[in-house]
């Protein structure tokens, strides 16, 4: 077997991390880099090939690290830069590759680049964010909302004028229609890069806005129908929004600087993550020759879970677009929705007892298809989804402004356990922990179960091991369309030296591979 002709990116497997509810080294009852430090060996073992560490920069944390003050800078719950370079060493020389998480669409209203732009229209980065006149009534300039609620303008009394913000205020969208803006990132990324990151994920690259006014409003979304999910449950998603407010083409400015920046280092890897109204037309957008290497996507990432049909749909419509490419990234689960095992039980119909079998299933499937996939921390232990956290205890900003009908994105959040004997789990030795733990976790803890042979951790580590063997896999990426029956996934992974069937069959729960 030789994979000298892919990259390691088209192949990986990459663990993310949620920094703030892995492991608490200093007994704040907050996760930190020290703490990720310390189980950087409990990672490695499961046969990963590298990690994705979710914004640890300095922060107010009003949107928990996604609202960077300073994108150079370690905020001091977590550590000092001094902390992840040794987790860097450390990750190294355990063969795992490190990517952080970059927020290139907006920052934190702390930045010291939006303190000085809302003094006055006249100072050096006044115009580095979107800044905007009002309506005539006084109404801000178009009918774009915020993700988390409201509009998407706020107004600054200081410049009389409105500023935008897809998500919270007090994350103001950057101008990239300026040239000094995506020079800014590009020492960011020089920065980081030199320190010996192998790569970045690009936080929701999609609504990075870099088209200048006059601004479009966005039009009505002729499909919304109202009901019971998040995204039925807010006046965001009665919109379309690639039409004015998302998916920009002039965004791709920003792509082409920062792969051009990737592409002066050995064997770097960008991988944005993107959503819209057609995602996939998106992901080819992002990935067109000389901007970002891979996306990730949401398209098994369904909040109320996939059935088996909308699974075949989902993977049908990103293969036929990406075959023979590693320029996507699949995911079932990460720190924005449920947990997968607890989406897909409901989905598919399936009983409580069934979990373990069925997250082996999908952590399989989702290192089965091509290109890199992406495992949130708890998965390789079927840890369900938290749903008891009391509205007083909620941390997440959207969950609280849409509670109590909307849990928020906590759930998936709560701290790690890694011994069901020990306080909180052996995650913190603190009085309380930032989320409460999940008591339900405990009998899945994971240093427990990595030396509990039959485990999932141990079964995937086991799979993982065998994968790395498979030239079908490790070697090209292409497979054939899916087939099987209307509870069967059968495809075949290609290569020049082997033809591998991978059947997945979500009524027994049980995989198959068979060489042909």
């Amino acid at each position: 077997m030789t994979t000298d002709t892919l990259k390691w990116w088209e192949t990986a497997v990459i663990y993310q991390i949620y920094p703030r509810s892995f492991q608490d080294s200093n007994d704040d009852g907050i996760g930190d880099l020290p703490g990720i430090t310390s189980r950087l060996e409990y990672i490695a073992a499961l046969g990963v090939d590298a990690i994705w560490i979710s914004p640890f920069f300095k922060s107010p944390q009003k949107d928990f690290g996604y609202d960077v003050e300073d994108y150079c800078d370690v905020n001091p719950e977590y550590g000092t830069l001094i902390d992840f370079d040794a987790l860097l060493t450390k990750a190294h020389a355990l063969n795992l590759k490190v990517m952080v998480d970059i927020v290139p669409a907006h920052c934190s209203d702390k930045n010291v680049w939006f303190e000085e732009s809302r003094q006055s229209k006249n100072n050096d980065k006044a115009d580095w964010f979107h800044w905007v006149d009002p309506m005539p009534d006084g109404t801000p300039p178009t009918n774009w909302l915020s993700f988390f609620g409201g509009p998407a303008w706020s107004w600054e009394p200081r410049r009389q004028q409105y500023y935008l913000h897809n998500f919270l205020s007090s994350q103001p969208n950057l101008n990239h229609a300026n040239p000094a803006v995506r020079e800014a990132f590009m020492d960011v990324a020089r920065f980081w890069f030199d320190r010996g990151v192998d790569g970045f994920r690009l936080d929701a690259v999609h609504t990075i806005n870099a088209d200048n006014a006059p601004y479009k409003n966005n039009l009505a979304n002729p499909e919304f129908v109202p009901g019971p999910l998040p995204q039925q449950q807010q006046p965001f998603f009665r919109q379309l929004h690639d039409s004015a407010q998302l998916n920009q083409p002039s965004i791709q400015s920003f792509s082409e600087s920062f792969r051009e920046i990737a592409d002066q280092y050995d064997d770097r890897y960008l991988m944005g993550e993107l959503h819209g109204d057609d995602p996939i037309k998106a992901s080819q957008t992002f990935t067109a020759p000389g901007r970002l290497h891979a996306t990730y996507n949401f398209n098994l990432l369904a909040w109320d879970g996939l059935n088996v049909e909308r699974l075949k749909v989902a993977i049908t419509k990103a293969i036929g677009a990406f075959n023979g490419t590693g320029r996507l990234s699949f995911a079932f689960s990460n720190h924005d929705v449920p947990r997968s095992a607890t989406r897909q039980l409901t989905a598919l119909g399936l009983k409580e007892e069934q979990q373990q079998a069925l997250q082996l299933l999908l952590l399989k499937l989702e290192t089965c298809l091509i290109g890199s996939s992406c495992v949130y921390q708890g998965e390789e232990l079927a840890l369900q989804d938290a749903r008891d956290i009391p509205i007083e205890q909620m941390q997440d900003p959207w969950g609280i402004e849409f509670a109590p009908v909307f849990a928020g994105r906590d759930t998936c959040r709560t701290p790690m356990v890694w011994k069901g004997d020990a306080p909180n789990g052996g995650f913190s030795k603190a009085n309380n922990t930032w989320l409460p733990i999940d008591q339900k976790h405990l009998a899945r803890a994971a240093l427990d179960e990595a030396d509990r042979p039959e485990s999932i951790y141990n079964e995937f580590a086991e799979f993982l091991a065998w994968r790395k063997h498979q030239p079908a896999i490790m070697s090209a990426n292409n497979m054939t369309e899916l087939t099987g029956s209307a509870t069967q996934l059968v495809f075949d992974r290609i290569s020049e030296q082997q033809t591998l069937r991978c059947l997945f069959d979500f009524e027994s729960l049980t995989v198959s591979f068979e060489e042909i």
